[in-house]
Order: structure tokens, then sequence, then C-alpha cells
């Protein structure tokens, strides 16, 4: 099984596919597993570095506070220990934030940037909202936690990371060409959230079936399909 050693952690990696390196980065609480109806669309045509980011996984899970900036540096820090100088970059949830605060950061390594069911903005957790039942409660039900492998103190490292972000100010710092994607149906992440990401100048918005995980799981087929014609257009 593949690992690298990034600063203070050690990433778990699957590389698949041939072609120009894609990385693809998964939400809160997730892993390489989310994205398993898309690999193998995207391989065709493309070198996917899949990873489990800090927290989840088979990656390490320190203890202590965690934060996008962090996240977005192992994966900088991977990209570098792999020798690639530029990829294409999708983030999913929270790995949009992730991916987004690495556009900004290191705008040399990014060719393409695609943000999925995403949003700059800290998100507003009402009580018996959608958002509260998947973020704050069904993760503290211990039986779930275990089914996952995820320590409930690393989740919530990822959770209150994601929950405090705030990358509004980022978006007009983003020079890759990007594509914005929103779930019709989704409940967690507001469409009006994901849509101010057009702040990033240039980027485009398009709409696809689904919810908030129904896109990746249940629609990987349109979410590969946009992925695919935006990456390979001219």
């Amino acid at each position: 099984m593949p690992y690298a050693e990034v600063g203070d952690i050690r990433l778990y990696y699957e590389l698949q596919g041939e072609g120009p390196p894609v990385v693809l980065l998964p939400g809160l609480g997730a892993d390489t597993r989310l994205f398993s109806s898309i690999v193998p669309l995207l391989a065709s045509g493309h070198q996917l570095i899949v990873l489990d980011p800090r927290g989840a996984g088979r990656s390490d899970k320190p203890t202590g506070r965690y934060t996008i900036g962090q996240m977005a540096a192992d994966v900088a820090g991977l990209l570098g220990t792999l020798g690639i100088a530029r990829a294409h970059v999708m983030g999913y949830s929270m790995g949009g934030k992730i991916a987004l605060q690495l556009a900004a950061d290191h705008p040399a390594l990014v060719d393409r940037l695609v943000l999925a069911a995403t949003a700059a903005r800290p998100p507003v957790t009402r009580p018996l909202s959608w958002r509260w039942l998947m973020v704050d409660v069904l993760p503290k039900i211990p039986g779930l936690r275990k089914v996952d492998g995820q320590p409930s103190y690393a989740f919530e490292a990822q959770r209150q990371a994601s929950a405090s972000f705030d990358g509004r100010r980022l978006l007009p710092r983003v020079t890759a060409r990007t594509l914005i994607i929103r779930a019709r149906r989704d409940r967690v992440v507001p469409g009006r959230d994901t849509a101010e990401l057009q702040g990033i100048p240039g980027s485009s918005l398009v709409d696809l079936p689904g919810g908030h995980l129904t896109l990746v799981v249940m629609h990987g087929a349109a979410l590969a399909g946009a992925i695919s014609t935006f990456l390979d257009g001219t």
C-alpha cells in the first residue's frame, strides 16, 4: 500500500490510470472509497491521485487541532514527494475547501480546479436541519464511527476545521480555470453558498442531479462526465 511521509504525518494515497495528473480530495469523514464510482470512469484518460486526508482512512490521525490550510499543505507536500509539478485538482465537500486553499496558496501547482458540493463560507447549522442531522448527530453515534474506523476525535478535528474555514477572501486569488458543481438537491451545502464560489474569476457553474452524497454515490456517471469534459476541454 502506498504511503508518503509528508511533514509530520504519513498519508495514504492511490495512483490509478495514465494521463494528466488529477488529485481527488474527499469530504468530511471520507476517504478514497468515496470516489469508487468515478475513479474507473476518470482513470481511462487521467492519472488519478486519490488520497485519505489527515485524520481519515489509512492516513495518520494525529490528536489536536486541524486546519484546512494544514490539509492543503499536506496535499502540496504529497505532490512534491511524487514529483508532480502541476495537476488538476477536484475537491468534494470539505475536500473542495482544501482544494480552494491549495489553489490560492500554490497557484503554480494547480492547473484546473473542480469544486463540487462545497462552499467558501462557514456553514450555518440549525437544530433539526438536514445538515445538523448529517454532521452533528449521526457521526456521534458510536457504532457508526466503528464501522468506518475513524476515531471520534479525528472526525471532530476535521469537522471543526471545515466549519471554521472562511475562504471567501481567497476567491479573487484563484487563477486556475475553475468548474463549480452544485447538486440540485443538496441539503447540506445550500445552493446559494455553492454559487458564491463564482467569485473566482472566470469560473463556471453547472447543476447536476442528486444530493450532497448521492451526487457522487448514485450519479457518478454524470459527475465524472462533467469533470472529464471540463478537464479535457480547450
